[in-house]
């Protein structure tokens, strides 16, 4: 009986929160909506298939589910951090927005753009998270340092991030989540009159954002 009262408010919720989109006329839930619905009736079944102590043990991790967006990156990250430990990628959270910073020197060999060989095992960590976590929008952004002429460096940036998402896109990543962009050498993190400030503007970024609605 509890379990067909959780089913009716869910579908009840959803109803509510529906959106239009206006050029195809098809009804959307918003995801933020979805994510806290569907944890919502999880925990209430949990909470009426076990006793009473379970269900308080329950209640912390659902409370996380019925978040939303938030907790859906959370889980994200907490993924990506668990499978590129100690592979040189950088894992950097903002908001509802986690970026991936690898370097060139685990990437790339010098003035190439096909990725190493070495680097293989690790996009296939970051692939597998991606396929999970469908509901995000990848950007894949290509810098270089300011050596070489700026059309050359514009050129090969583009280049390096289009290797990358091509590699992700032949592990299952739709391409419709995939945007590429080569940003040359215009958005440099470190000083690139020093060797070791060039190394870190030569570099891939991902951008995983949590797609709202």
């Amino acid at each position: 009986m509890l379990k067909t009262i959780i089913t009716i408010t869910l579908i009840t919720i959803l109803s509510a929160c529906t959106t239009t989109d206006p050029y195809t006329g098809e009804e959307k839930v918003r995801k933020s909506v979805k994510y806290s619905a569907a944890g919502a009736v999880v925990c209430g079944l949990i909470g009426a298939t076990r006793n009473s102590t379970s269900a308080r043990n329950a209640a912390a991790g659902c409370a996380a589910i019925g978040a939303g967006v938030g907790a859906y990156m959370d889980h994200q990250e907490k993924e990506l951090r668990e499978e590129l430990e100690g592979t040189g990628v950088r894992v950097v959270r903002e908001g509802d927005q986690i970026q991936l910073i690898m370097p060139s020197n685990i990437t790339f060999n010098t003035d190439e753009y096909l990725i190493k060989n070495e680097f293989y095992d690790t996009l296939d960590s970051v692939g597998k998270v991606l396929y999970k976590y469908k509901d995000t929008q990848l950007d894949v952004i290509g810098h270089t340092d300011s050596t070489g002429n700026d059309e050359y460096n514009m050129t090969l940036s583009q280049r390096r991030a289009n290797s990358v998402a091509s590699y992700l896109e032949n592990r299952g990543i739709p391409g419709n989540r995939l945007s590429v962009i080569g940003m040359g050498e215009g958005q440099p993190i470190a000083d690139n009159n020093s060797a070791a400030g060039r190394a870190q503007n030569r570099r891939v970024e991902l951008y995983i954002t949590a797609v709202q609605g």
